[in-house]
């Protein structure tokens, strides 16, 4: 074992003390989480709250649910065999599955990528106006300064993670107090329903940022060799702190999409005045109706969601290219080729918000190619061990898998038939 090792075992960060040591094993679903509260949540969710009201507040409650299992899955897959999702898709799947799914893997990246530059370079214009290509440079700039913290250990870089996910939570924790929603009806709308077809779109796009193909892939990674255990009985006990730090984790994510729901129906909801560019609206809106401070709070969590994501978006590029196919390319044209499609979107002048919810419905398309081989490694005793899901487990992940790919083809039949 080496010194780094050493200092990392599970034995040594228990002697640290009850809390200090539980503290220490959090972190992983924090960083997860950063994806499940995107810009691409802002578009989904803010749209959908303007155009139906509370009606779809259930279907981020049940995505929700499903990420805490989808995310618990990996982190397990991680924790158990010592293999991230990629690598043990190379390891277990016929390769040219694998690199399929590396393939589809890099184009969800591009996808990730499109809305995270577009959700920070439009939160830099609200807060000092500067252009949205420019601002998307900057953008680049500080993700990579983001991530250079991880070369100095994981735990530097989970903080400034977990920093920038407590800017978004305050921000909309303020907007959701001075707008006061209506409690029944945030109540109603925790009911199953739809408002048409035309809400489906925004039901996928819901489900795509929510359950990001990427961070399925990332989790396992964050966790293979984090903490190093020495037997299968602290492997379990690891476990459980993985299982809290993903309802704390996911919990917060969403309590903030909750939040962005809520919000843009309390406020613009049958409003005439809520045209154009929803995120822009937003904004616009809460500073008119609610207050300058309600404004301040919303461009300043769009732009800490947008870095933040940008970042870990970056990483888990990273480790899907390695795992999958045993190479790693330096990070720098790494970022230029996958945020080489938003920069394009920037510089076409294109709807920022209206290219947000496209890339989010593509995310969701994306979303059956890492949860089915999650399901099926995590289903194998031969690879899992003790570590085996329950047949309960499984069967639960399967409706979930089969949920979300009978909605993308209900979408698909939608869009075809006049």
């Amino acid at each position: 074992m080496t010194a780094v090792d050493a200092r990392n075992t599970l034995t040594v960060l228990r002697a640290r003390g009850r809390l200090r040591g539980s503290v220490a094993l959090l972190g992983p679903a924090f960083v997860a989480a950063v994806a499940y509260v995107d810009p691409g949540n802002f578009a989904t969710n803010f749209t959908a709250g303007a155009k139906f009201g509370y009606t779809l507040l259930w279907v981020i409650v049940v995505a929700n649910l499903s990420a805490m299992l989808v995310q618990y899955l990996s982190a397990k897959a991680g924790v158990a065999t010592g293999h991230d999702l990629p690598e043990l898709c190379r390891l277990f799947l016929p390769r040219p599955a694998s690199r399929g799914l590396w393939v589809q893997a890099e184009i969800m990246a591009m996808a990730t990528d499109l809305a995270e530059f577009l959700g920070a370079a439009v939160g830099l214009n609200l807060l000092f106006h500067v252009p949205l290509f420019p601002a998307g440079l900057i953008t680049a700039v500080v993700a990579f300064g983001i991530l250079g913290l991880e070369q100095r250990g994981y735990r530097r870089f989970e903080l400034a993670i977990v920093g920038l996910l407590g800017i978004v939570l305050l921000g909309f924790l303020y907007d959701l107090v001075s707008v006061r929603p209506s409690a029944p009806a945030v109540v109603s709308g925790l009911m199953p329903g739809l408002a048409g077809s035309d809400s489906l779109i925004l039901v996928c796009g819901i489900i795509g940022a929510t359950v990001m193909p990427h961070v399925v892939y990332l989790h396992s990674a964050l966790t293979k060799s984090r903490i190093a255990c020495r037997d299968d009985a602290e492997r379990k006990e690891l476990l459980r702190f993985q299982r809290l730090d993903v309802v704390i984790g996911l919990g917060a994510a969403g309590l903030i999409n909750l939040s962005m729901l809520v919000v843009a129906a309390a406020l613009f909801h049958g409003a005439a005045s809520f045209d154009g560019d929803p995120i822009s609206a937003a904004h616009e809106g809460l500073g008119r109706l609610v207050g300058g401070g309600a404004a301040l709070a919303f461009a300043m969590a769009l732009l800490a969601s947008g870095l933040s994501s940008s970042s870990v978006g970056t990483y888990a590029g990273q480790v899907v290219m390695q795992g999958f196919i045993r190479r790693r390319i330096p990070l720098f044209l790494r970022r230029a080729v996958t945020m080489a499609p938003a920069l394009i979107v920037l510089a076409l002048g294109l709807p920022p918000t209206a290219s947000l919810v496209v890339s989010q419905v593509v995310l969701s398309f994306g979303i059956p190619f890492a949860l089915v081989p999650l399901l099926l490694v995590t289903r194998r005793r031969d690879i899992m061990g003790v570590f085996v899901n329950h047949r309960l487990t499984t069967a639960t992940a399967g409706v979930v898998v089969t949920l979300i790919i009978a909605l993308n083809a209900y979408l698909l039949l939608d869009a075809a038939v006049p």
